[in-house]
């Protein structure tokens, strides 16, 4: 007699489908009886994709195979084997037909016992790994439109600060309250290390370094959301404001640092000192470490193997206090000099946004965003386009406007600005501060330092 395996296979897809288990149970039942066949046993495999073949049910029935006695394997339909093009035809080709077992499709009509069958199981495979393909597709292009619309794409388990209800983001304000003191804190030059410390003695959850440095770089707290690694505007409401975000940012390079142990064979710089993580080695690359006195090229000192970027480096010491003092007297005559901080402002501002042309093509743009505007007001008065869609448009034309106008007026561009305001916070703040805060002050300020010999160059955060 004609022995036969079945495969069954279904997945919350499927169930749609109309190809529940039972169903191809019964038809798998009622095709070898009318056959004559004799079904020695049904492998099932419940809730798993034929996108690949690490299927519990699938691996025994194989191992089954190699042991004989099996003329046949019976599927309800071809894409319950698999959908991918080369495991179906791995499967037959290399699994079943070198152990004289054939393979058929009831659904499909056909079977690997003819010329014809097989020629069949190449064909429909190509549409099987179609279909997949297409599956794919409009998962994927269902799931940048979400992002493009604004929707959070993170999961169940949502930001702290956020409870994930119908798909959305909510503000938990028990939450919220602590990532905004963990924002004000770092701000405040406090490090990781002694955030995450305090959070713990204050707040039952669980806290660690990796959260709390999660917590100030993730975009979501200033209602973005992210998808493929590209940035959307969210629709849920942010808990930071974009200033503060942007100023923890460029902090936390540095805070990142401190949050290290200080011994210097386990961090590329020892806390405590003025310009801590912000010194580096013009020559080699390396990070300068502040210990002993001095600041030293890691190269030179090799202090630290895994810190050394070139042996034979020999680039000089600076005494810290000496170089201390250059810094902050290069900060100082930014505030008290006017041709100085405009000299290191115009090296940052591109030179054609002053030009005449540049401008010209400015108050073009302005006219023509005026022009648009006239329309939308005349497409809300006939009723043509819905009323979102005109506030849309015309919010977006407007915060264009206002962006070109403020180039015309020679207001600050949005760096600039953060870079006077840190000068200004420093002139305030920095003599009757603590180390942490003076460090903060300097680093909002600071960059980069570069020694190269006797030289020193500062990039300014401008």
């Amino acid at each position: 007699m004609f022995r036969v395996f079945g495969y069954v296979r279904v997945s919350t897809e499927n169930q749609l489908e109309n190809y529940s288990i039972d169903e191809q149970i019964e038809r798998i039942k009622g095709y070898c009886t009318a056959k004559g066949w004799e079904l020695l046993k049904i492998y099932t495999d419940g809730g798993f994709s034929g996108g690949n073949m690490d299927r519990p049910a699938l691996s025994q029935m194989l191992l089954d195979i190699t042991a004989g006695g099996v003329d046949a394997i019976v599927v309800y339909k071809l894409d319950r084997l698999s959908r991918s093009q080369k495991d179906t035809l791995t499967l037959i080709e290399d699994k079943f037909l070198p152990n004289g077992v054939d393979f058929i499709s009831i659904n499909e009509n056909f079977d690997t016992s003819t010329p014809f069958g097989r020629a069949m199981i190449g064909i429909l495979s190509v549409f099987a790994q179609l279909e997949k393909d297409q599956i794919t597709e409009r998962f994927t292009m269902g799931r940048i439109g979400r992002g493009k619309a604004g929707y959070y794409h993170g999961g169940p388990t949502p930001p702290t600060g956020y409870d994930y209800k119908d798909g959305l983001l909510v503000v938990n304000e028990y939450e919220a309250a602590i990532v905004r003191e963990i924002f004000s804190l770092f701000l405040a030059g406090k490090s990781i290390n002694s955030i995450v410390s305090h959070c713990r003695s204050r707040y039952p959850l669980k806290w660690s370094a990796a959260k709390v440095a999660h917590i100030l770089r993730n975009s979501v707290y200033i209602g973005k959301v992210k998808y493929a690694g590209v940035e959307y505007d969210g629709i849920h409401e942010p808990i930071i404001s974009v200033d503060d975000y942007e100023k923890a940012l460029q902090l936390f390079s540095s805070a990142q640092r401190e949050n290290r142990k200080t011994t210097s064979q386990k961090t590329p710089f020892r806390a405590g000192y003025l310009l801590s993580s912000l010194v580096f080695c013009a020559r080699c690359g390396a990070r300068y470490s502040a210990n002993h006195g001095y600041y030293r090229c890691y190269s030179r000192a090799k202090s630290s193997k895994r810190f050394i970027v070139d042996p034979n480096c020999k680039n000089d010491n600076w005494e810290i206090g000496t170089l201390d003092n250059y810094i902050l007297s290069q900060i100082r005559t930014l505030l008290d000099q006017e041709e100085a901080l405009q000299a290191v402002i115009s090296r940052s501002v591109p030179a054609e946004e002053s030009s005449p042309v540049h401008k010209e093509k400015i108050q073009k743009r302005i006219s023509e965003i005026d022009l648009q505007m006239g329309h939308i007001i005349d497409l809300y008065q006939i009723g043509s386009i819905p009323m979102e869609e005109i506030a849309k448009r015309a919010k977006a034309l407007e915060a264009e406007r206002k962006s070109l106008q403020s180039q015309l007026e020679h207001k600050p561009i949005p760096s600039v600005q953060r870079f006077l305001d840190s000068l200004d916070a420093f002139r305030q703040g920095f003599s009757g501060s603590d180390m942490d805060t003076k460090r903060m002050y300097v680093a909002s300020i600071i960059e980069g330092i570069y020694i190269d010999g006797n030289t020193v160059s500062i990039k300014w955060r401008v």
